[in-house]
């Protein structure tokens, strides 16, 4: 998406890691790992952000995002104004344009937005004016791009720089989830050897995503020898929308459990975004077991979405 750089090709929002120049990817996951100290609260504060301000612009509720951007803009120096639409002038008719606009007359420079609707954040991008940087913190289907960054800087960490060498899984509701796309995109312009998807064929895309994949809905077979095992949350609305028969039989069929574990490499990861259905797509044996790496990445999350706005407004 050309609109994420500016004619001199640096970074001028982040929407989508879709088509996102491998060159900008490496430098936004080099950058989150120098500042890993900073973010998980080792050193003191960056004050690259002093004096600037970023707006958390949540139209959908989210706990664990807000919270992450939240505190890498605090801990960049930069003043934080969270924006609940819940309970705020949206409800009264306002726009989502108005809203920005208004915003951005209180030099509101930064903003994180989380929307329901594909696509909601690029449309606010093209509003934007010029020294405003938008995040896409995840809109409907089509992406999540900084949980996406956060789960390559953690196979990073567990799996060295050469993803070329790795085989990595992908398993469950891939097309309902703005995560997995993210991962995939990331995934191919890494050059990942192999991703392979596993699910049930209600919960796999149509739309050409998976294409260059190797996709099966076994997971037992799809687990052999796989070097990171990334599991994604089934939405509990596909069981009612007759997606999904019963969670009982898709734990049977999907979950993730020690002994399934065993089939993948001895020292396979195993990655999640949260939340976490307990007992459903992953047990707590695994999630808390020393081949998770869920905690690492919410940590991650914190560095990543600080090496992500002192690149847009730094």
């Amino acid at each position: 998406m050309t609109m994420q750089l500016d004619a001199n090709g640096r970074l001028r929002h982040l929407l989508t890691l879709e088509g996102l120049p491998r060159a900008t990817l490496l430098q936004l996951l080099d950058r989150a790992g120098q500042i890993r100290d900073a973010a998980v609260g080792r050193v003191g504060k960056r004050n690259v952000l002093a004096g600037s301000a970023v707006c958390t612009l949540f139209f959908e509720p989210s706990t664990r995002t807000r919270s992450s951007f939240q505190l890498a803009a605090q801990r960049l120096g930069a003043d934080v104004l969270n924006f609940d639409a819940s309970t705020s002038s949206t409800r009264k008719g306002e726009s989502d344009r108005d809203t920005l606009k208004n915003l951005e007359a209180m030099s509101v420079r930064g903003f994180v937005v989380r929307h329901p609707e594909d696509g909601a954040v690029a449309r606010l991008a093209a509003e934007a004016g010029e020294g405003t940087a938008l995040v896409n913190a995840g809109d409907g289907r089509s992406a999540h791009p900084t949980q996406g960054l956060l789960d390559m800087l953690t196979l990073r960490q567990s799996k060295g720089s050469d993803f070329s060498r790795l085989k990595v899984l992908i398993v469950g509701d891939v097309k309902h989830s703005r995560v997995a796309r993210s991962d995939l995109h990331a995934l191919r312009t890494l050059g990942a050897g192999e991703i392979r998807v596993c699910g049930p064929a209600s919960l796999l895309p149509e739309d050409g995503l998976l294409e260059g994949c190797q996709v099966g809905d076994d997971l037992d077979a799809m687990l052999e020898g796989v070097d990171a095992v990334m599991m994604l949350r089934l939405q509990r609305e596909r069981m009612e929308e007759g997606l999904v028969p019963s969670l009982e039989q898709y734990h049977t069929r999907y979950g993730l459990t020690a002994t399934r574990l065993r089939r993948a490499a001895p020292d396979a990861a195993v990655l999640h975004p949260g939340p976490v259905n307990r007992g459903v797509e992953i047990t707590d044996e695994v999630v808390d077991g020393p081949q998770s790496w869920v905690l690492r990445q919410v940590a991650n999350g914190v560095a990543v979405r600080m090496a992500v706005l002192e690149t847009l407004l730094g």
